[in-house]
């Protein structure tokens, strides 16, 4: 994920942070040094126990708190994202990275189907590792009150386990609702796909998962910014995971060769630019892949072209702008892995290649079209 560095490796897992971690952990601190009496009321509430705050009202251990909170926040959502991937790797899936986000974490996995059981387990497992903590935080808050003789010592140490307790119940609970992508919408769909298609089941989750955002951010509005940002993240990964689905299930057995273009109209790289705009007004085609000596060496496009000025066209060639870090394909390559290098990559065509030679070439146009006739 872009915007992401890795940190180290956990169970061979790799695991990264986002840029937007960085910015919410001070967030946290802030918020929760600046509200500490109302923090603390609120946990004293909860677990029952009252809380010595003569210490930890002291300037600047509120934001040292704070600090120390948020972060172990953030390695419980690590470890609920742990228990994720270490089911998914049971189950015969390779993680290729954990992503800590703004909002959470993420674990990145090859693209392949999943059996509705796994995925089951799979989500649950998360839940779980969150209700686990949070049983095991409750656990410590009252073995520290029974040892801890300083009640102002022990108010600090109650107050951080304590909040943990709490946020960590509430992840458990909260990852729980049919909210798809979130957990409890991936063990919806996982039940729904038993008795319906994949992509069926998809599209029915995501249409629960839209639900609850909306709801999520009505709630927002009138209570916490913070649930419209949900909401937000919810929407648009429900559409997104609906749409992959999709596709995958429309494209599943189709492989490049099949949908590729032939022959292929190529120019050289000796060719004028104005002779290549005037190529593309004839052909309505707006790339054309390179070829020197029977081997491909580039790629053009109508972009590359719009970076040369008008004045200039004339005077310069296809090889003065056209990209020449080509992606290709063998025919065989089946055409959703065509699609995610066009959305990775920003590209709008690849050429198909064999025994080096280019024997076609898909666009993202000929794709879509593949969709709606599999569709009719």
């Amino acid at each position: 994920m872009e915007g992401s560095f890795r940190i180290g490796t956990l169970f061979g897992i790799p695991v990264l942070i986002h840029f937007t971690f960085l910015l919410i952990i001070p967030l946290f601190a802030w918020l929760i040094g600046t509200n500490i009496e109302y923090s603390v009321s609120f946990v004293s509430e909860i677990i029952h126990i009252p809380i010595d705050t003569s210490l930890m009202v002291i300037p600047p251990l509120p934001y040292i708190l704070g600090g120390f909170v948020a972060v172990s926040l953030f390695i419980g959502v690590y470890l609920h994202e742990l228990a994720h991937s270490l089911m998914a790797i049971r189950g015969g899936m390779k993680i290729e990275s954990i992503t800590l986000l703004m909002i959470g974490g993420v674990a990145a996995m090859t693209e392949t189907e999943m059996q509705p059981e796994l995925e089951c387990r799979m989500a649950a497992a998360g839940p779980f590792m969150s209700l686990l903590i949070g049983i095991l935080c409750f656990i410590m808050v009252y073995i520290a009150d029974l040892l801890i003789s300083n009640t102002a010592v022990a108010g600090v140490v109650i107050f951080c386990i304590g909040y943990l307790a709490i946020m960590n119940i509430i992840l458990f609970i909260f990852n729980l609702l049919p909210a798809f992508p979130m957990d409890g919408g991936r063990i919806l769909r996982a039940y729904l796909a038993t008795r319906m298609p994949l992509h069926k089941a998809t599209s029915i989750a995501s249409a629960v998962g839209k639900g609850f955002a909306i709801l999520f951010a009505l709630i927002g509005i009138f209570f916490s910014p913070f649930l419209i940002l949900i909401a937000f993240f919810i929407y648009i990964g429900a559409g997104q995971e609906s749409e992959a689905t999709r596709y995958q299930f429309l494209l599943r057995d189709v492989t490049t060769g099949d949908i590729m273009s032939h022959p292929v109209m190529t120019v050289g790289p000796a060719v004028s630019l104005t002779e290549l705009r005037d190529l593309m007004y004839q052909t309505k085609h707006l790339g054309f892949p390179v070829i020197s000596n029977n081997h491909l060496v580039g790629m053009i496009t109508l972009t590359d072209l719009n970076r040369a000025s008008a004045i200039d066209r004339d005077a310069m060639q296809v090889v003065d702008v056209m990209s020449t870090s080509c992606i290709t394909l063998p025919p065989r390559a089946p055409v959703i892995e065509a699609l995610r290098l066009m959305g990775q990559h920003a590209i709008g065509r690849i050429p198909i290649v064999s025994d080096e030679k280019v024997i076609g070439i898909i666009t993202r146009t000929d794709i879509m079209k593949v969709m709606e006739l599999r569709e009719t």
